[in-house]
């Protein structure tokens, strides 16, 4: 029978587990601060914001949040990101994608202080990550990694095939995965828009790893037997359901269920992982500025 990871408890258990890390912190008056930027007022950005704030307020890390008026000029951005860096109280934070577009978003990354880039994507982070030794792991790639550690795989020596190479997932979690690590050592195939015949390179995959924001780009057919499905993708589709719509990944969960030995749900699957290891890095985050040490999980 088809294993179906899931997502939702593994993220509990990493909350959980921070909770000795961030009173320990606390009792030595660092109690961690995770503070979130949002400029302009996107439904859905608002959203993920408000998650992270509830996410915070659960597990004892003290959230922070600053609202920039989507119309204003990039330096009123410039400035907000330059008083939560000088602000000690705030040990991690993010400005959340996407921004208007009258702003770089390459020019807030750099912006951001690297100690306080609790998403990993600040370039001197990226550089250290690339060259094994990495402060922070970018949120979702590490949450992939938990997954399939709570999964039982064993990832030396494993073809590893990944789709998509975004900054955000894609690259980061090649160069995590071939890094030599327990959770590294694999031998790893990252495959984009331009890869000629997908199936094939998915096929002979010990795990796939979905992250390209296609719905139900991936079936069954392109999934070896017995093999790992980690679905990073959430796609909204149309539906006859009260919201009019249902949340699908990039992969055809029924087909691909039907062959592999494990696999990832949408929802319930990497999401609640992205958001544990947001609160994971700012716990890290807190004990690098602070330099009382702490036991992560």
């Amino acid at each position: 029978m088809t294993r179906i990871i899931d997502g939702n408890a593994v993220a509990s258990e990493i909350r959980d587990d921070l909770g000795d890390a961030i009173e320990t912190l606390a009792d030595a008056g660092s109690r961690p601060g995770l503070a979130t930027v949002l400029m302009g007022d996107d439904p859905a950005s608002q959203t993920y914001v408000s998650m992270k704030q509830r996410d915070c307020e659960e597990v004892g890390i003290e959230p922070h949040h600053v609202d920039v008026p989507g119309d204003a000029a990039p330096e009123t951005l410039y400035e907000t990101i330059d008083d939560l860096n000088e602000n000690p109280d705030v040990h991690g934070y993010l400005v959340q994608a996407p921004v208007p577009d009258h702003v770089e978003y390459r020019e807030v990354i750099r912006r951001i202080d690297p100690l306080k880039d609790v998403d990993g994507f600040h370039p001197e982070n990226v550089g250290r990550l690339v060259a094994g030794d990495a402060r922070f792991r970018p949120c979702t790639p590490h949450g992939v990694q938990k997954l399939l550690e709570a999964a039982d795989v064993d990832t030396e020596g494993a073809d590893i095939t990944i789709v998509g190479r975004s900054d955000i997932v894609g690259k980061p979690l090649a160069n995590l995965l071939i890094q030599k690590a327990d959770d590294g050592n694999a031998t790893v195939t990252v495959c984009h828009s331009r890869t000629d015949d997908l199936g094939e390179k998915t096929r002979s995959a010990d795990v796939v790893v979905a992250a390209v924001g296609v719905p139900e780009l991936l079936d069954g057919s392109m999934i070896g037997e017995d093999a790992v499905v980690i679905d990073v993708g959430v796609n909204r589709v149309d539906a006859d359901t009260e919201k009019g719509y249902e949340l699908v990944g990039d992969v055809d969960f029924e087909s691909a269920k039907a062959r592999a030995s494990a696999i990832t749900p949408v929802p319930g699957g990497v999401g609640p992982m992205t958001r544990a290891m947001l609160l994971y890095n700012t716990v890290k985050a807190a004990s690098l500025q602070t330099g009382i040490d702490v036991d992560l999980p």
